[in-house]
């Protein structure tokens, strides 16, 4: 399975506006004075510092109970060292470790970093050769961010509420008269818009008309992704935004939910990180380089979030379910390729959120 990142140019679109104003913010609250660890050349000398440390703790959006199995497993091959997990909500992991690292007082040792706290994480993050440690080259992003899983934006639709013929298979099928009236759910954050800041056939100007059309159908709008899917799940909404994940957790566990074939969307890439002034710096490390494992992909890949090719590639399904669900719907799908992309997505969300009438500023 490829999983390629290159140095994809720039797409015209979405104009780059308060670069400046993020990462000063986050430079000036992390301080520049925080210096790397000290950590060995080798993996073999990483296992040794990390056992020294004995404990990492990991700061991640996921629910524990997707994440004890690969704690587990991390555990069992390197004993000695205890993992501390903490599920944190993504936006707040950014601004607690910015707070931390202001008042030189770190205590987390991994952090997650998605979508908009990608680009706030970035002068935070510790600087680590993670091809030293068995990291692939093409799992890492912007130099020291791991690629370690992946959750896809789809729509979900319930099967008792929505005929075969009736699905929706393109964004203008949304604004069909039947899909109005709260038929639809939808996060109001407009993370579901991702796409259109990353396909190079659409504009800013199409997305914003798009999303003021759909706001015209009155959907039933939720704050978080999860909201909206469980109004699917329970038949209050038919169609609604969710996560690849999401969706195949409630189906094997007998909702009445599927992928709706509608494209495109995006790969929704999360990272991994060590930040600077981890207490536990080479114990971060271990456990960031153990997650992009063969054996870590394949046990995150059973609660459906291990990494996908971040562009639309389904010549090997492999051992990923949530990739193999994404295949059978006919989903194409696009990366966030580098941190200009982060950054456009940044000014283009509270535009789309104005465009859908649910922004609140």
């Amino acid at each position: 399975m490829r999983i390629l990142r290159g140095d994809t140019p720039p797409r015209r679109g979405f104009a780059v506006a308060g670069l400046a104003l993020l990462l000063g913010g986050a430079t000036a609250g992390c301080g520049g004075e925080l210096q790397s660890a000290d950590l060995p050349p080798t993996l073999a000398g990483l296992v040794e510092q990390a056992k020294n440390e004995g404990a990492v703790s990991w700061m991640a959006a996921k629910p524990r109970a997707q994440m004890q199995p690969l704690i587990d497993l991390f555990q069992r091959k390197y004993p000695g060292i205890e993992v501390k997990y903490t599920e944190t909500k993504a936006p707040n992991e950014a601004s607690e470790l910015n707070v931390q690292q202001a008042a030189r007082r770190v205590s987390v040792d991994v952090v997650n970093a998605v979508g908009q706290t990608v680009v706030p994480s970035v002068p935070m993050a510790d600087s680590i050769d993670w091809q030293a440690y068995g990291v692939a080259e093409d799992a890492v992003f912007e130099k020291n961010f791991v690629y370690s899983w992946a959750a896809p934006k789809v729509w979900a639709y319930n099967t008792t509420k929505v005929e075969p013929a009736d699905i929706p298979k393109t964004w203008d099928d949304l604004l069909a008269p039947r899909w109005s009236g709260g038929r639809v759910a939808a996060d109001s954050p407009a993370q579901f818009m991702t796409v259109w800041g990353l396909d190079p056939a659409r504009t800013e100007a199409g997305a914003l008309s798009w999303a003021k059309k759909f706001a015209a159908q009155t959907p039933h709008y939720t704050p978080t992704v999860n909201e909206a899917e469980a109004l699917v799940e329970s038949g209050q909404a038919s169609i609604g935004t969710s996560l690849v994940n999401l969706v195949l957790q409630a189906k094997a566990k007998g909702a009445p939910v599927d992928i709706a074939p509608l494209s495109p969307t995006s790969a929704s890439e999360a990272y991994l990180y060590v930040p600077k002034g981890a207490p536990h710096p080479a114990a971060g490390a271990l456990l960031t380089s153990f997650l992009s494992s063969g054996e870590a992909q394949q046990t995150l890949a059973e609660n459906y979030n291990s990494r996908v090719p971040d562009s639309t590639d389904c010549s090997d399904p492999g051992q990923s379910p949530a990739l193999a669900a994404m295949c059978t719907a006919g989903l194409s799908w696009f990366p966030t390729p580098t941190l200009d992309y982060y950054r456009k997505l940044t000014t283009f969300f509270p535009e789309a959120q104005k465009a859908l009438g649910t922004d609140i500023g």
